[in-house]
């Protein structure tokens, strides 16, 4: 299978995660807890990764320059982004806990879902690009990267599917949404192969630097907060766990 298709299928695989949780979040009432918990671990899965498998390998790949402008560049045009999406509505979109009236001031905001929708794909868009370049060494895809881009998304489409339903959005709708994020998630690692992949090391340093940087300023953001909201003081000890889980697989896979 050409390692296009093989880059495509491994972001399509992350995103399904997206799909996943809306299935759970649709069909399923977990407890609160359980999803922070899963978002709190997914949270120390991802600073793993982008430390050792996104920062580390830029850094040896194209050098400290490209690396730190890149890894600035993602971080700001994330927070850039973010701060649009959450005007319209997607301030809360990985929410896993939180007052029942918030959740319902939040759900039954004009045009939320759309900007939900829009918030998880600017979220999966950098980690997808990440599924993609990783495979550029020719070492197979990054085991961790997916695990923990697949982590992320699980609980975002679990709890944003079940604020959806409360603000009586069909199933139809819902499933659309998210099974078109994921789609797109395979789409972004397809091209994150292909557009990169007769690039030089400085390049790829650069593009790997900004999914990195953007993936950080997203937890700051988004995941780690929304964890700690219900997870409390195990929120820290689960991040760890995770981080400890993602780095020993990567060590592991390493050699």
């Amino acid at each position: 299978m050409p390692m296009v298709i093989q880059a495509g299928l491994w972001g399509l695989l992350s995103g399904s995660a997206l799909v996943l949780g809306a299935l759970i979040g649709t069909f399923v009432r977990l407890p609160q807890r359980v999803i922070a918990a899963v978002m709190a671990f997914g949270a120390g899965v991802l600073i793993s990764a982008l430390s050792f498998d996104l920062m580390d390998e830029a850094y040896r790949t194209g050098g400290i320059v490209s690396t730190a402008l890149g890894f600035l560049a993602g971080a700001a045009v994330y927070t850039g982004a973010n701060i649009v999406v959450t005007r319209r509505g997607a301030k809360h979109r990985k929410r896993s806990g939180h007052a029942e009236d918030a959740r319902q001031a939040h759900s039954s905001q004009e045009g939320s879902g759309l900007a939900i929708a829009l918030g998880a794909l600017l979220d999966g868009i950098p980690e997808s690009i990440v599924i993609g370049v990783s495979l550029l060494a020719g070492e197979g895809v990054s085991l961790v990267a997916v695990a923990a881009v697949f982590l992320s998304n699980l609980p975002e489409g679990l709890s944003s599917a079940a604020g959806m339903r409360r603000a009586g959005r069909s199933r139809a709708y819902i499933f659309g949404i998210w099974g078109g994020i994921a789609l797109a998630s395979g789409v972004a690692a397809l091209l994150g192969y292909a557009v990169f992949a007769e690039t030089g090391p400085a390049t790829i340093a650069f593009v790997t630097a900004v999914a990195a940087g953007a993936i950080l300023a997203m937890l700051a953001d988004t995941m780690v907060p929304e964890a700690f909201e219900t997870a409390h003081e195990f929120a820290g000890l689960i991040t760890v766990a995770g981080f400890l889980a993602a780095f020993t697989l990567s060590r592991v896979l390493g050699g």
